[in-house]
């Protein structure tokens, strides 16, 4: 039973379809729009301002931004674009798996299952409590941990805000580049007025990327750490009720307020079909 627990846990990955449509919308809008007002995409293609844009911006977070702290936000980039398929009802049912075999052997007998769960947290949270930390340190630590996780959760979101504030002001620097190397053809008007309309394309590429993605990039990072976090506090409540010795029906009452409002809809039914058989097994 713990293996299965440990293994729904774990969850898996799937692409975060909110993600990749939104980029699709405001993508299409801007480029429809662009078109519909008889303007050409490959008017847009422009490298050289690419190259201002990025690389400007990424110099500027370099700078801005721990080497450590970068890497690490770069690794997190994933997260954007795919979600981990686990919910906190899976969460509760493992735990409840772990607080009942608790109530009939004691909490000494979930040594033989630490391996198999896929979650650090809940690992060490258990390890603590099998080793017969006492309640109070326990919760301490565990509670420096998610603050811990909170503040590199938020350092690594920044790092993307910070390039979401940089790339319009480096945009504006390349088209100044441009207008500068515009200016030196004045005598052709024709060449004058087309290096004018290439000069803002490194405008419209900063706010662009910075809009598009920097900025909400750094949010989604910030959504799925409070989704994460969330998931702490309830495993951190979990097993300290395991450690108190409460009552598996009681857990998952207490537990079932983390749950989304959906997820303790589809739990009451789910123990109003149970028989009472069942229910007694459980515990």
């Amino acid at each position: 039973m713990a293996d299965k627990a440990g293994s729904a846990r774990s969850g898996g990955i799937k692409p975060d379809i909110a993600t990749f449509l939104g980029l699709l919308i405001a993508l299409g809008g801007i480029l429809g729009g662009l078109v519909l007002e008889g303007g050409k995409i490959a008017e847009l293609a422009q490298l050289t301002s690419a190259l201002i844009v990025l690389g400007g911006t990424l110099g500027a977070v370099m700078i801005t931004t721990p080497l450590s702290t970068l890497v690490s936000a770069l690794k997190k980039l994933r997260m954007v674009f795919f979600e981990t398929t686990h919910s906190p009802s899976q969460t509760i049912e493992e735990i409840i798996t772990y607080a009942s075999k608790a109530r009939r052997n004691s909490i000494v007998s979930l040594e033989t299952d630490l391996d198999n769960i896929g979650d650090p947290f809940l690992r060490k949270a258990l390890t603590l409590a099998v080793d017969g930390t006492d309640l109070n340190a326990l919760r301490g630590m565990m509670e420096l941990d998610i603050a811990l996780d909170e503040k590199a959760a938020e350092a690594e979101a920044k790092v993307y805000e910070s390039a979401g504030g940089y790339a319009p002001t480096i945009g504006i620097i390349g088209a100044v580049l441009g207008l500068i190397q515009v200016m030196k053809h004045l005598e052709n008007i024709d060449e004058v007025g087309r290096g004018i309309a290439v000069a803002f394309v490194a405008t419209v590429y900063g706010v662009g990327v910075a809009n598009l993605f920097f900025l909400p990039a750094g949010n989604k990072l910030k959504a799925r750490a409070h989704q994460v976090l969330h998931t702490q506090e309830l495993i951190l409540e979990g097993v300290c009720s395991i450690v108190e010795g409460l009552n598996p029906k009681l857990i998952r009452v207490k537990l079932e307020n983390f749950a989304p409002a959906g997820a303790k809809e589809a739990a009451a039914e789910s123990q109003k079909g149970s028989t009472p058989a069942a229910a007694a097994a459980k515990i």
